[in-house]
């Protein structure tokens, strides 16, 4: 039997909830530093995102908006833990949808890599952490974060978004609990596997019961660092789908082309470690440096159900639009200018922080 041919990037994407998706590119979610010092919007972060949206993306999903305020990372970061914040989002997610595009909140929380100068509080992470100074959580801490988490989708289901995204890659606190090296916990929350993977089928579970029948959820999985192992990552993944509680699992790649750093896996490359694996009738994303319409479609090729663009959705607000219209298409080479920047949506907060990405603001 002749394999069905890959979807292309204009195809709409159904997924088991919510709306459909016009086509398969999405706004990854992006820290851009633009949001007032309280976590509410700015203007600058509606436009950077209203941008995107208007520029034809299927979904476009905010930065990672922290779920407790002891959970912020970075300066001018998104909020979404108190009832404060829900002015600005409702704002945000009415202005999505009337350009056109399904509209999502990342949900996170830092963890050991909180900013003690920003929350006046000591990072927590699920071990104690010398780097950092994070102190472990306490097992009815934990529950605690589980509620915040929930907390922050129904108030963002409330503001009128799609979904959410629940953000366990990159070291913040979800995917701390996924370190094999680190977290030793023998309440249940750590140790083997199972353990340190509970986190994820808990939260899931929980935001599910908490939000309405068409509300999407998705979960954002980074497959190796941070102790992560790439087996392990992979077993998560299958899980997750399988569990038909999702509706699309992101996987962060670094690089779509890239191969995993564990020498057991020479000679693969990472992206088919989890493209093959059975959906259930979730969707499955990558990211990772996909800066061409070409490249997002090799992705597609080789068994994703849809790309994330980050780095080439800074450069071009209407990244998707361009990469619909055009198969050739690829992103402009940097460095690039200020001014660039700014009129791509991009306020001075976000511009400053891109000019400490090597190479990618001219000086």
């Amino acid at each position: 039997m002749t394999a069905p041919a890959p979807p292309g990037l204009a195809d709409p994407l159904s997924l088991p909830r919510g709306p459909a998706w016009k086509n398969r590119l999405a706004l990854a979610p992006l820290t851009n530093m633009q949001s007032n010092p309280d976590g509410t919007l700015s203007d600058d972060e509606f436009r950077w995102l209203t941008m995107r949206a208007a520029g034809g993306f299927a979904l476009t999903m905010t930065c990672a908006a922290h779920v407790e305020a002891r959970g912020q990372g970075f300066p001018g970061q998104l909020g979404i833990w108190s009832d404060v914040h829900l002015p600005g989002l409702t704002r945000l997610a009415s202005a999505i949808h009337a350009a056109g595009s399904v509209a999502c909140v990342q949900l996170q929380h830092s963890g050991r890599r909180a900013d003690p100068k920003l929350t006046g509080e000591t990072p927590v992470s699920p071990f104690a952490c010398a780097e950092t100074g994070a102190r472990a959580l306490t097992t009815a801490e934990i529950d605690s974060i589980i509620a915040a988490f929930v907390a922050a989708a129904v108030r963002a289901e409330a503001a009128g978004f799609d979904g959410v995204e629940l953000h366990g890659a990159h070291g913040y606190l979800l995917a701390a609990f996924l370190d094999a090296d680190s977290n030793l916990r023998d309440d249940g929350w750590g140790g083997d596997f199972a353990g340190r993977s509970r986190i994820f089928d808990e939260l899931v579970a929980a935001v599910r019961a908490a939000t309405g029948p068409r509300f999407q959820l998705g979960v954002r999985l980074s497959p190796e660092r941070f102790g992560i192992r790439l087996a392990e990552a992979r077993a998560l993944a299958a899980r997750l789908l399988a569990s038909g509680q999702l509706d699309w699992l992101d996987m962060s790649l670094w690089d779509v082309t890239k191969a995993p750093e564990e020498p057991a896996f020479a000679g693969t490359r990472l992206i088919d470690h989890f493209t093959d694996l059975p959906r259930h009738g979730a969707a499955l994303g990558v990211a990772g440096k996909i800066m061409s319409a070409r490249r997002a479609a090799d992705c597609l090729a080789a068994g994703a159900d849809f790309v994330l663009i980050g780095r080439g959705a800074i450069l071009h607000h209407d990244f998707a639009a361009r990469a619909l219209a055009d198969p050739g298409f690829a992103a402009r080479p940097t460095p690039v200018s200020r001014a660039e920047l700014a009129a791509e949506g991009l306020g001075p907060p976000f511009v400053d922080y891109m000019a400490t990405w090597k190479g990618f603001v001219a000086a």
